[in-house]
């Protein structure tokens, strides 16, 4: 029976070859999905580990072997370009100080280590603006074992042991950390895995659901030919047994053939997954690796699935011999289809108000109600299809309209099918797009403009004691070109807590000194000093007018006496101007956190956003294409499922061009109709998730969401109208004859 069934899968004409060449790519596409999902999850865990050493200082040391000398080590942020610069200052107690991960030594005063992509910013980027940072010279490059990515910006400066000490959060540190961030509950430097880990999974999900569906069409494709084929062999004495072996020998060439291409499309696209920056960074391509049993599983699982699949197609071969002929209308759908839609819809509803309080609760809770919806939307669609095809019949006003309407109602669990691909895809579209497009308009839009992005500002410490004086200022700052004025902010001593009171703000400022910079606001009439935030920016928007600073009660002469809060630089924007001025200002102060504006303060939550839009633009395109070929094979399926009752009409006098439009309207109407549907439960359950846990109201998508789909549905007829010339050839008379 093998060899029987590798003869009819191989060698029975072109219809099945191209069967399984289908069936095949259906199945390489599900098994490299997969394995590219858990491969980022490795990834991201890989990545995750590189980033332990760099909390060493941050934690309390663990127990265990440490070093007879400590290291002292101080850890702070830099930006350069608004690229994040992890800077870590170092110095030796002695000879037997740990080893650090990535270098040869820990460097001495007058040393450093720099990671291959911040070394290449130091060659070809002006000193004044980067390299006079970091005092000494570059020794070597940081290795890969201690950068969680080849873009990673790290330098590991060597001084000496007064030096560091008296940097504000230093500490020594006997043992370097190897415990992954994932793990450390003190760890404040790395990712948080689990959270990515279950995107990643639901991205997977998200995508192998069209795949199945796609797996599904082209097994169906040519079923009822198969069906007559296996019916005649039980006629003539095959055993269902038989008939098993040999559907099932049919599947498994064309499931092992895609598998062994799944993972041929996993290597050969890993570099490229690497570049994708799902943690804000990319990965080493070493990264997205796979154990044996990952691979086994995935390798072995799918074409499973696509063999119980094609059992499952088969079936009613499987009952009687008879079974094929003995065909009649099946029942039409009822509502009740729409039970689990409305209560995967209820479920969300449910946790509005009620979110749960743990980070897994609320994966369960709004996991479980988007997949309740979208196996809501699969079993409801043949249900909504026989309502539109009555709609169609009812409102019809020509023969295509009419015969394509009766054929709808007739069967419209096989009219859905061709679309039910599409219809998941709109609505995973709409929900990822829904949820991006309001965070970012809630919490990610950035506050651009002159002011947030010119602005430089420098914070100190005056509770602490070290506040420098206004003449430690470099002179050289003012000579900067594109620097328009320089603002020293003093520390408000009589500070509240609460905003009740004008004298809330942490900061006093001259208002001879403001009045340089317009643009920075004003003081109220008759003032000489004004309560003012740390960066003179504090919650204003790009969009706001300058603002009217509260009068202090405090006199002009007196307020220099007082510790000084921060330095302020408003320059013209350029990016010289802002780098000199930061250079200056880290090498006067190199011992305090480090300047920035409140564009790049607030950078990092909107880059993240972004990436996030990214992978859901993934989702989205790859969503879309595996919908249209399914859609392209569900079309191209049911044109040979009926060529015959086609040949007939032809026969009769039908045009070739009614049977053109019957065609189009059969697949056109249940797939916009089940689109609106999508798009509109896609909205409504990024609705409720917005809600429920975020307390957000859904905003409207950009010109770029409604395009997608404009898009996408347009390609989806044009799939269609590029199988209307296979009509002609499949419905001629020797069709009607050889059949």
């Amino acid at each position: 029976m093998i060899r029987l069934g590798l003869r009819l899968a191989l060698a029975s004409g072109r219809e099945a070859v191209v069967r399984l060449a289908v069936i095949a790519v259906a199945v390489a596409l599900g098994v490299g999905l997969l394995l590219a999902a858990l491969a980022g999850i490795n990834a991201v865990n890989a990545q995750n580990s590189r980033y332990a050493w760099l909390n060493s200082g941050l934690v309390e040391q663990p127990t265990g072997p440490r070093a007879a000398d400590p290291i002292w080590w101080a850890l702070r942020d830099d930006v350069f370009h608004g690229d994040r610069i992890g800077r870590l200052d170092v110095a030796t107690t002695g000879p037997d100080a740990p080893a650090l991960p990535g270098i040869t030594h820990v460097p001495g005063p007058g040393e450093y280590f720099a990671s291959p992509a911040l070394s290449e910013l130091l060659r070809t980027h002006p000193a004044v603006e980067l390299a006079d940072r970091f005092p000494g010279r570059e020794v070597g490059t940081i290795g890969d074992a201690a950068l969680p990515s080849p873009d990673s910006l790290l330098i590991v400066v060597g001084r000496t042991p007064d030096e560091v000490s008296q940097v504000r959060g230093a500490t020594q540190v006997a043992s370097v950390l190897t415990t992954d961030p994932s793990e450390c509950d003190r760890c404040v430097i790395g990712i948080g895995t689990e959270g990515i880990s279950v995107v990643l999974g639901v991205v997977a999900g998200a995508l192998i659901v069209p795949v199945l569906i796609l797996i599904g069409t082209a097994t169906r494709l040519a079923a009822a030919r198969r069906e007559q084929r296996f019916a005649a062999m039980r006629l003539v004495g095959a055993t269902p047994r038989q008939i098993s072996v040999i559907s099932a020998v049919e599947s498994t060439v064309a499931a092992v053939t895609g598998a062994v291409a799944g993972i041929g499309l996993f290597f050969a696209f890993r570099s490229a997954l690497a570049m994708i920056p799902f943690t804000g960074e990319r990965f080493y391509p070493g990264d997205l690796s796979l154990g044996l049993v990952e691979v086994l599983l995935v390798v072995l699982g799918v074409p499973l699935g696509a063999a119980v699949v094609a059992r499952f197609a088969l079936r009613r071969v499987q009952i009687s011999p008879l079974g094929v002929t003995r065909r009649v209308t099946p029942r039409p759908p009822q509502a009740w289809r729409l039970i689990l839609l409305v209560a995967g819809v209820a479920e969300l509803l449910y946790f509005v108000g009620r979110r749960p309080g743990t980070t897994n609760g609320q994966i369960m809770a709004y996991m479980s109600g988007f997949v309740l919806i979208m196996i809501g939307l699969v079993v409801a669609g043949p249900w909504l299809t026989l309502v539109g095809s009555r709609i169609l019949a009812r409102r019809a006003r020509h023969a295509a309209a009419i015969i394509a309407g009766r054929r709808l109602a007739d069967n419209p669990q096989a009219g859905f099918r061709a679309v039910s691909g599409l219809m998941l895809a709109l609505f995973v579209t709409s929900v990822a797009t829904g949820v991006m497009t309001t965070m970012v308009a809630e919490r990610g839009a950035p506050r651009s403009g002159s002011v947030m992005g010119s602005v430089l500002s420098h914070t100190f410490w005056p509770e602490d004691g070290d506040a420098p004086s206004v003449a430690q200022i470099p002179a050289g700052l003012a000579s900067v070109p594109g620097v328009v004025a320089i603002q020293p902010v003093y520390a408000n001593p009589q500070q509240r807590s609460t905003p009740d009171n004008p004298d809330w703000l942490p900061g006093l400022i001259r208002c001879a000194d403001l009045a340089r910079s317009p643009e920075l606001g004003r003081c109220a009439p008759g003032a000489d000093v004004a309560y003012v935030y740390t960066d003179l920016v504090g919650l204003r928007r790009a969009s706001d007018d300058p603002p009217v600073w509260s009068a202090a009660p405090v006199e002009a002469a007196s307020v220099q006496a007082l510790p000084l809060l921060s330095v302020v630089v408003e320059t013209d924007g350029s990016t010289a101007a802002i780098e000199r001025s930061r250079t200056l200002l880290e090498a006067a102060f190199p011992n305090t956190r480090f300047p920035s504006t409140v564009a790049e303060l607030e950078g990092d939550f909107r880059r993240t956003l972004v990436q996030w839009q990214q992978l859901a633009n993934v989702v989205i395109v790859a969503s879309l294409a595996i919908a249209g070929c399914s859609l392209a094979v569900s079309v191209v399926g049911g044109l040979t499922e009926r060529k015959r009752p086609f040949s007939m009409l032809r026969l009769t006098g039908v045009r070739i061009g009614l049977l053109r439009r019957v065609v189009v309207l059969e697949s056109a109407v249940p797939m916009l109709f089940v689109a609106v549907l999508a798009i509109g439960m896609g909205f409504l359950a990024a609705q409720l998730f917005l809600t429920s846990q975020l307390d957000y109201t859904l905003r409207a998508p950009g010109v770029g969401y409604y395009a997608a789909v404009s898009a996408g549905l347009v390609a989806s007829l044009a799939i269609i109208a590029s199988t209307l010339p296979l009509l002609r050839r499949i419905t001629g008379p020797e069709t009607a004859r050889n059949e």
